[in-house]
């Protein structure tokens, strides 16, 4: 996938291009709105072209259906026109990423009971990003539903949508966070190019020194065979993948959130130290916080969150949880990945209303916290049930541990403890890069970017975990 994978030398060409015309045209929206359209749409559909299709349907659909919205007095057709659009937005998802599987479910089904095979199993190949834009979409309605912001251009949402820095795996932007700055001109002078370079080298060893690592030397041996190995390299996989989709995610959203800065636009922040949770509610504040924000707003809310009694919360807290697992993928054991965090959120909130003197040690809840992150880890990682319950199983087997290595233990227990350093020292550690010479600047990223190169080898880079979703 090298015109959607930001680490390569396909992207680096085509992010060259872009930035220079975008430095160019930035002092004129009028121009410089369509070309980072088409730009996006040159990205999005490097691969197929047809999911640029996809992209601007629902680009059309949300338009009308928001400016329907704003500008009819009858609150009858703007509740039409909410529900129309919600209905196409899923409908679209739906089709794309949950239609092969409910047909395969409901053919095993009726295989299980003697009726054969009767119904045509189907493969339909899954647009990259298109949970990602067709939630956007979502939240962008309903806000101009609720008046939480005004309906905007067609060209406007189109960028909204199709801008490529966060198009296939966010972060998540809500229309009152971009929308404002493509009405603002940006002025090439105020450029963040120091922060925007800063996070992007961080989000590339994220990926290529820790992420990929990780998933050839030890994550993707053990969940392929997890009989075939010893119990101490399935707990070295398990805490691994936590490492390994941490700086991967993280990693991704780094380098979208720099290099939406070195155009002129400010990204939402999308992860904050997760694994340092004292809770499971506490871990969804810190991990993948637009997604958490929007199943909060727009599903959990809307079902009635905390407001109709105790049984009703924990039954609005499992319902979102395990939508949300369902919005990864199409499989049980994402189901049941979002069971876990549900269950385990409703659980919290009871220990905390029935044992309301109780301060549990925060080393404790942390350790708690993690372990049940990790837990749930496995089933979001394993293909399938059975291979979630081969490695859970294979926790306790003895053997030796070849894959457990130096520079394996000391990457996972690095990515977990160097989140316990303060915000601080990294922004004094970006203000000191940025202050140096431009030749020590271009020195230190070159030997970074070496590094990286290194790490990565012949094997090249991996997709980015988010893509599949």
């Amino acid at each position: 996938m090298p015109a959607v994978s930001f680490p390569t030398i396909e992207f680096a060409a085509f992010f060259v291009v872009v930035f220079i015309l975008s430095w160019a045209l930035m002092p004129h929206p009028r121009a410089w709105r369509p070309f980072i359209l088409v730009a996006s749409y040159v990205f999005y559909g490097w691969i197929d072209w047809r999911w640029v299709l996809l992209l601007v349907g629902s680009t059309l659909v949300n338009t009308v259906a928001a400016q329907v919205i704003a500008r009819s007095p009858s609150q009858t057709a703007r509740k039409r026109a909410l529900i129309a659009a919600i209905a196409f937005d899923l409908g679209l998802l739906c089709t794309f990423k949950y239609l092969s599987f409910f047909v395969s479910q409901c053919d095993d089904a009726l295989d299980s009971i003697g009726l054969g095979s009767p119904l045509p199993l189907m493969q339909i190949v899954l647009p990259i990003g298109i949970s990602f834009f067709t939630f956007q979409a979502i939240s962008y309605v309903v806000d101009v539903y609720r008046g939480e912001t005004r309906a905007a251009s067609l060209g406007d949402v189109a960028i909204l949508q199709a801008f490529f820095p966060h198009l296939v795996a966010g972060p998540i932007v809500r229309a009152n966070e971009l929308l404002p700055q493509l009405r603002t001109p940006r002025d090439p002078r105020a450029v963040l190019a120091g922060p925007g370079l800063f996070l992007i080298v961080g989000g590339f060893i994220k990926k290529t020194v820790v992420a990929d690592e990780l998933a050839r030397k030890i994550v993707d041996p053990v969940f392929n065979d997890p009989s075939s190995h010893s119990g101490l390299e399935t707990l070295a996989a398990i805490y691994g993948f936590a490492a390994q989709i941490y700086c991967d995610f993280s990693g991704y959203t780094d380098m979208a959130i720099g290099l939406a800065l070195l155009l002129g636009y400010q990204l939402p922040q999308n992860f904050n130290r997760p694994y340092l949770a004292l809770s499971l509610q506490d871990f969804w504040r810190r991990w993948h916080m637009t997604l958490s924000r929007w199943l909060r707003d727009y599903l959990y809310i809307p079902l009635g969150g905390n407001r109709k009694g105790r049984a009703a919360t924990y039954r609005n807290i499992m319902l979102t949880m395990l939508l949300g697992g369902l919005w990864h993928g199409a499989a049980w054991t994402f189901v049941i990945w979002g069971g876990i965090h549900g269950g385990a959120m409703s659980i919290e909130r009871w220990g905390r209303a029935r044992f309301q003197g109780f301060r549990m040690p925060a080393w404790l809840a942390w350790l708690i916290t993690f372990h049940v992150v990790c837990l749930a880890w496995v089933f979001f990682r394993s293909p399938d049930l059975r291979t979630a319950f081969d490695m859970l199983g294979q926790v306790f087997a003895g053997g030796p541990s070849p894959l457990l290595t130096l520079p394996i233990a000391f990457l996972i227990v690095a990515t977990v403890a160097l989140q316990a350093v303060r915000g601080d020292f990294w922004e004094r550690a970006e203000t000191w890069l940025v202050t140096r010479p431009v030749v020590a600047q271009g020195i230190a990223i070159g030997a970074i970017l070496v590094i990286g190169d290194a790490a990565v080898g012949q094997n090249g880079v991996a997709p980015f975990i988010y893509f599949q979703f």
